[in-house]
């Protein structure tokens, strides 16, 4: 599908199912079986262990890479020992492979029991080659719906999209927004577009919710942040930066930066993955009060005990002299991450908090957490050999 899609401005039908009639003499509720991938990414660890925390009934089944089934034995373990957390069993495969590259047996069990899928599995990396970028976050969104609609017992599909699914359109986005003939920056966003298209089709056939998330961050609780990379690098380089003198801002910063960290997401899909009335939704998962970039970079470089230079770089000369050949391919993503900086857009969150109000899961701001996640980079760098510490791309030295 083009990202330039004629407008629509046509509302997605909710998809209508005949309940089965309750029996009598039995108030047991049926057992819960999740089926999550994108296991052990960023979201995929808190989700799972939020998941088994909360349902010490349920089962859990991941999807796991093999390049990446040892790390996630070693995330699941500690749950395993967990009294009252639910079990959660690894499935070694790929989405992209047919039955998801699992056994007969394995994909047997996930039809037959499965009630809630999570697909949280993408490429996000911002410099990706758009024809990788294709064949997982489409491709394999593809596949993710073929298996759901074998599933006998799915009430939820929920799908992990992102709010840049609106490309390079500027001012205020809905959230029933999608074909409105934008253009992407990047082939992440451009596939992720793609996706959701293909699962909007799909929901008048399956029960769907969507989750647009803006740039996630790290957790607002712990400061914990296991990405250093995409949009908000440059506020992380200000405190990682081995010059003495921090990067000016790229542009005058007056946009709206929108930061959101990991745990709100994670609540926030929880709590509508249980919400009847999350079924045919598409929810911005936003802060609805962002700061501008150039607010949001002045307090990094505060917290980090650092003045940021009086001078401005306009937009077009750092996007030129990130440009130069050989410093290009070594801060491709960092690039893309700029045009994020400077981007003029607000992302309407109504329909998402109709459903979490009264939940207690909300977006806290970011003057809240901030200095959390700053000093859990300071610590993680300063944790680091040497050796690895010089290693931190700096654009300028």
């Amino acid at each position: 599908m083009s990202p330039t899609t004629k407008p629509s401005a046509k509302k997605t039908t909710k998809r209508t199912t005949k309940r089965a009639p309750k029996k009598h003499g039995s108030t047991r509720k049926p057992r819960r079986v999740y089926f999550v991938t994108g296991y052990p990414g960023f979201i995929g660890k808190r989700l799972v262990t939020a998941l088994a925390e909360r349902e010490a009934s349920a089962k859990i089944y991941v999807l796991v890479q093999e390049k990446f089934e040892k790390d996630a034995k070693a995330y699941v373990a500690p749950l395993a020992r967990k009294p009252g957390a639910a079990e959660v069993e690894i499935l070694v495969g790929d989405i992209v492979d047919m039955d998801l590259g699992l056994s007969g047996e394995e994909y047997k069990r996930l039809v037959e029991e499965v009630t809630d899928i999570f697909h949280l599995a993408a490429i996000y990396y911002l410099g990706v080659h758009k024809e990788q970028a294709r064949r997982v976050n489409v491709g394999g969104t593809r596949r993710m719906l073929e298996v759901a609609r074998e599933m006998k017992r799915l009430r939820r599909f929920n799908h992990m999209s992102t709010a840049w699914v609106c490309g390079d359109r500027e001012g205020v986005i809905l959230e029933d927004e999608l074909q409105m003939g934008q253009r992407h920056r990047n082939a992440y966003e451009e596939t992720k577009y793609e996706a959701e298209v293909i699962v909007r089709d799909a929901m008048s056939e399956l029960p769907i919710t969507i989750y647009r998330p803006s740039i996630v961050v790290g957790d607002s609780k712990t400061g914990e942040i296991d990405r250093f990379d995409g949009p908000y690098y440059l506020g992380i380089l200000l405190v990682t930066s081995p010059l003495a003198v921090p990067l000016p801002l790229p542009g005058n910063g007056n946009a709206p930066l929108n930061l959101v960290p990991v745990d709100y997401v994670v609540g926030a899909m929880l709590v509508v993955g249980d919400d009847p009335r999350g079924e045919g939704q598409t929810l911005h998962l936003v802060d609805p009060n962002p700061l501008s970039g150039r607010r949001i970079y002045e307090m990094i470089a505060e917290l980090a005990g650092k003045r940021l230079p009086r001078v401005t770089l306009s937009f077009r000369l750092t996007d030129t002299l990130m440009r130069i050949p050989g410093l290009e391919r070594l801060i491709r993503q960092q690039r893309q991450a700029v045009q994020y900086v400077n981007h003029l857009v607000i992302f309407n969150n109504h329909q998402a908090l109709e459903l979490l109000d009264g939940t207690g899961v909300r977006c806290p701001p970011i003057s809240a957490y901030l200095p959390r996640l700053v000093d859990y980079v300071r610590q993680y760098y300063r944790s680091r050999p040497s050796g690895e510490a010089d290693e931190v791309e700096d654009p300028l030295d």
